[in-house]
């Protein structure tokens, strides 16, 4: 008689309280972790009994949706068949080209950005395009379905075989996508999704991640591509849990300057391609359109040479790109001069400061040095070491650089000029935009001969690229 309840008792859900910090489990919720002792950090989860989730979950994940059940095995890894990921064009090539050459077939992908950039704009003409050939499902839990349609009649775009439901609750958004199997769903936004199971609120940790989870599973269970739109927080992390980036296939971010239109998609996260894809967009009245030659609007422009500039060639995926880089000394009124990097490293600006001078016997302790990146963006790799000592340099002694020249190369703490991949591919493109000068390291200098229309100087130190000016 005694063992009838504790049965009873096993077989009830339970719900606790678990840390984000620390992921110590609670038994009700308070203010404070006992674990760790950070402050608002409990959230609701709710544990089922392995027997009850066995029951509602493991038979159709091993069934999946077309109803034949296999059972796991150990199998040999050399004896597994596998085929290429089949791909299928967006419709829009700049995001084709972040996601690796197209979207992949239950592949889950992670859309995050500020609030107004343009993540809700680019996914629906994306699932416009993929509709005509593809059945999709547009789901919105932030605006109503005349919202949505209003915005696409503004934008022209062809919505033939594109379906819309306005809901959010997952439970309801599955049974329409089982009626309807479509091969692509965009779900806007995961923060308004919840489910049935908790009885947290939407947008809550534990709500993200469990409505997250079931369509994470819908997505490989049915070969269904899903894409999920992210709000950010104020640290430009995307809201939620973190183990939510864990989850999807790829995470991506979506950027651009206060007040400028073009706008730069790049991957964080992709498990079916690169993560150093960069994709240009520039909003206009018909919504987002690509921009094929993005170095364009990397470079000022102007008509004239200005002291303290100097254009560089880097490498965002298989893309080269121009981009120039500005420098600013002045005199500091400070006793500790100050050092702005905007789209470069600030440890790595300091660094180079001082092999400047100690290499290049140029001193600039007493001066604020600032540096900034045209158009927005942020620079990465090391090929940028070279035209931002130049730029400085050029600051310094305000003269501008000669005209139509570029530089490209890593320098190091030793004073040499160090080669950067793909330096011929670099020149060539330098050439293609009308350059005629170009400093580079020695081994980056082309082997079979010299790129047409442009002048290259090789050199080996510091020291060398200083008299090359």
């Amino acid at each position: 008689m005694s063992k009838a309840p504790a049965t009873a008792k096993a077989g009830r859900a339970r719900t606790a309280y678990v840390c984000a910090e620390c992921g110590t489990d609670h038994g009700k919720w308070q203010g404070q972790c006992a674990g760790c002792g950070a402050w608002n950090t409990l959230s609701e989860f709710v544990i089922e009994p392995a027997a009850k989730a066995a029951a509602s979950g493991g038979t159709t994940r091993r069934a999946g949706w077309a109803g034949a059940v296999e059972a796991p095995k150990v199998t040999a890894l050399k004896d597994v068949r596998h085929m290429e990921d089949a791909r299928v064009s967006t419709g829009i090539g700049e995001l084709d080209r972040v996601l690796g050459g197209g979207m992949v077939e239950g592949a889950v992908v992670l859309v995050g950005g500020d609030p107004g950039i343009g993540k809700s704009t680019l996914l629906l003409q994306a699932v416009a395009r993929m509709a005509a050939t593809l059945p999709a499902l547009y789901v919105t839990g932030e605006e109503s379905l005349g919202q949505v349609a209003g915005r696409a009649a503004r934008l022209d775009l062809p919505l033939d075989g594109l379906q819309a439901l306005a809901e959010t609750g997952v439970e309801t958004i599955l049974e329409h996508a089982a009626a309807m199997r479509p091969k692509l769903i965009v779900a806007d936004s995961v923060q308004t999704l919840w489910t049935e199971s908790l009885t947290a609120a939407p947008g809550s940790v534990s709500q993200v991640r469990e409505s997250a989870a079931r369509l994470v599973r819908y997505a490989k269970e049915t070969g269904t591509a899903v894409f999920l739109v992210g709000h950010v927080t104020k640290e430009g992390g995307i809201a939620g849990p973190r183990v939510l980036e864990h989850m999807v296939d790829a995470v991506l971010y979506f950027e651009g300057e206060s007040g400028s239109r073009f706008r730069v998609l790049r991957a964080f996260k992709n498990r079916f391609g690169a993560v150093n894809e960069l994709g240009v967009f520039a909003m206009g009245d018909k919504g987002l359109k690509e921009v094929p030659n993005p170095s364009a609007i990397f470079l000022s422009g102007g008509s004239t040479r200005q002291p303290g500039s100097c254009v560089m060639v880097t490498r965002e995926g298989t893309r080269p790109l121009l981009v120039e880089v500005q420098a600013l000394v002045d005199s500091s009124p400070l006793s500790n001069p100050r050092r702005v990097a905007v789209g470069l490293e600030g440890n790595r600006l300091a660094m180079l400061l001082a092999v400047l001078h100690r290499h290049g016997g140029v001193l600039v302790g007493d001066q604020d040095v600032f540096v900034n990146v045209v158009g927005g963006i942020r620079v990465q790799e090391t090929a940028a070491d070279l035209p931002v000592l130049l730029a400085v340099l050029s600051s310094l002694r305000d003269t501008p650089l000669p005209e139509k020249t570029i530089a490209f190369g890593e320098v190091g703490l030793s004073g040499e000029i160090r080669p950067v991949p793909n330096g011929e591919e670099r020149l060539r493109e330098a050439a293609t935009h009308g350059f005629r000068r170009a400093i580079v390291p020695k081994a980056n200098a082309p082997k079979s001969g010299s790129v047409k229309g442009l002048e290259v100087i090789a050199v080996e130190r510091l020291a060398d690229a200083i008299d090359a000016l």
